[in-house]
């Protein structure tokens, strides 16, 4: 019986010791996102992103982190041709499920830097382009609701691919971080090419 106690009160320590290293943050900020394989004249849709995880340490300056994010993505494209003009933004916004592994750098007492890269799958839940062109005098403005469905869709809802990330966690839980997310996957139907998203992040956060 003392034996059974003591095993279950090392176990109960070493769950203890687990839990309370197990760290949670958020971060949100600024995306600059474009498309792959597109003509000239493709330039940066800005929106944003947050995003929650859990940091679960393996080893020593060496964590998992799983997470969940509310990402805003797209692209821009503008036109000239003497009097004429055009605009396209497309605005896509997915819910993307990242597991990244992190290394920690310490400095000191400052804090730390970090490194980290993981896969991430995403799911697209809606998207709008908005147009505007002009030719001489005449204005034309459209906003349409992208398809995610049927065979006429215009967008794939699945978007898969890695995130690279680096940054700064001081000593009191603040970050200072930015990041890559690199699109593997097809998100444009009927493509004949493989069309990917390509999205610079910066931002900030706090890990508790």
């Amino acid at each position: 019986m003392k034996k059974v106690l003591l095993s279950l009160g090392v176990a109960m320590a070493i769950a203890t010791g687990v839990q309370a290293q197990t760290g949670y943050g958020i971060k949100a900020g600024v995306n600059l996102g474009e498309y792959s394989n597109m003509p000239s004249g493709q330039s940066v849709n800005t929106s944003f992103y947050v995003t929650g995880y859990a940091d679960l340490p393996v080893a020593s300056n060496f964590s998992i982190q799983p997470g969940i994010s509310l990402q805003g993505k797209g692209t821009k494209y503008d036109f000239k041709d003497g009097s004429s003009s055009a605009e396209i933004t497309r605005n896509v916004m997915s819910i993307e499920i990242p597991v990244n592994a992190v290394y920690y750098i310490p400095t000191g007492e400052s804090g730390k830097f970090f490194v980290g890269a993981g896969p991430y799958i995403g799911f697209n839940v809606s998207g709008r382009d908005k147009a505007k062109a002009v030719t001489g005098s005449l204005n034309i403005s459209d906003d349409y609701k992208l398809k995610l469905s049927g065979s006429n869709k215009d967008l794939n809802v699945i978007d898969a691919g890695a995130n690279f990330m680096l940054g700064y966690k001081f000593s009191n839980g603040f970050l200072l971080n930015a990041g890559y997310n690199l699109g593997l996957t097809n998100i444009v139907a009927g493509s004949d090419k493989i069309v990917s998203n390509r999205v610079w992040q910066f931002g900030v956060g706090f890990q508790f």
